[in-house]
């Protein structure tokens, strides 16, 4: 089955050269596309497609309130930012927010369509210089940081086992339960346990969650 794709967008050309890029593989299928925030948040809800490539800057309504939005509306659909935007705020902004991948405008369009593969199948993506760049430093000024690096430290060397650690970085490396059953060589259920093991001693609630407490910690590399 296809994935379904809304792109999203204020510029035409580039909405175009998307869906020239996208249209070639046999696996996804764009099902609409949008000019401005709300449109993009009305065809969302309507259309319902697997996937909303959404821009960040658009007239009538952000990218960002666009995600908060569709999140407090429950859709279904997964959010992946591309956007002109490198700032670590953005990013952890907007995982926060509800989004489940997050890409520069001048990505690979091979980067672009393994980052849609990734996120219909439930996992994160984050283009690798961000990646990289939050987890090589956060401001020392920020206090928050600093104690979520400290609960990070009591966490790993007192109550997260190997095995959970395994599970992070699987989380971290935005594979889905199935991708980490198979890498580990253990079933479903003994992954979603080991995640509700984890969610609770990182005290997060969810995978994108659990992503933006690895980024902001500097737990590991994506790679």
């Amino acid at each position: 089955m296809a994935i379904k794709i809304l792109v999203a967008d204020d510029h035409a050309l580039l909405r175009q050269g998307i869906k020239r890029v996208l249209n070639f593989e046999n696996d996804m299928e764009i099902v609409g596309e949008a000019a401005n925030g709300q449109e993009a948040l009305a065809r969302t809800l309507v259309l319902q497609p697997d996937i909303l490539l959404l821009d960040l800057s658009m007239p009538e309504l952000s990218g960002v309130d666009v995600i908060k939005q569709l999140y407090a509306a429950k859709s279904h659909t997964k959010i992946i930012v591309l956007t002109i935007h490198d700032s670590d705020k953005y990013v952890l902004e907007t995982l926060k927010s509800g989004a489940m991948g997050y890409l520069l405008k001048d990505v690979e369009p091979t980067m672009l369509i393994k980052a849609i593969h990734v996120v219909a199948r439930g996992g994160t993506f984050v283009y690798p210089m961000l990646a990289d760049r939050i987890f090589g430093g956060i401001s020392e000024e920020d206090n928050l940081a600093e104690k979520a690096r400290e609960l990070w430290r009591e966490s790993r060397s007192e109550r997260l086992t190997p095995r959970e650690m395994d599970v992070l970085s699987c989380i971290a490396k935005g594979f889905s339960n199935q991708d980490i059953a198979r890498t580990l060589f253990v079933s479903e259920k003994t992954v979603k346990n080991h995640l509700t093991n984890i969610f609770r001693k990182i005290n997060v609630n969810d995978r994108t969650q659990a992503l933006i407490y690895v980024l902001k910690n500097k737990i590991m590399t994506l790679e």
